[in-house]
C-alpha cells in the first residue's frame, strides 16, 4: 500500500521545499507541481508533493489519520 501525507511548505529553494509533517519537517521535491507557494499545503509521496491541497481538506486528512491512529492504539 502506498500512503501521501499532507504537509505545509515552510520555505522553497529552486525545486526543493522544506515541509512541515506536524512538527516533522522534511525536505520535498516540487519538480511534479508548478505553482507552489509557501505557506500551501501539499499532498507529499515518496518524497514528491504530487497535489496541492487547499487548507481545508489538508486538514480533513490529519484529522483522519489521527482517529486511524488512535484506533490503532486502542485495539
Amino acid at each position: 500500500m502506498c500512503l501521501a501525507i499532507p504537509g505545509k511548505v515552510l520555505k522553497i529553494e529552486g525545486q526543493v521545499a522544506a515541509v512541515d509533517f506536524g512538527g516533522a519537517r522534511r525536505e520535498v521535491k516540487l519538480d511534479l507541481l508548478r505553482n507552489v507557494h509557501e505557506g500551501d499545503y501539499v499532498l507529499v509521496h515518496a518524497g514528491y508533493a504530487i497535489q496541492v491541497l487547499d487548507e481545508a481538506m489538508a486538514k480533513e486528512i490529519l484529522s483522519s489519520w489521527e482517529e486511524v491512529t488512535r484506533g490503532e492504539g486502542g485495539a
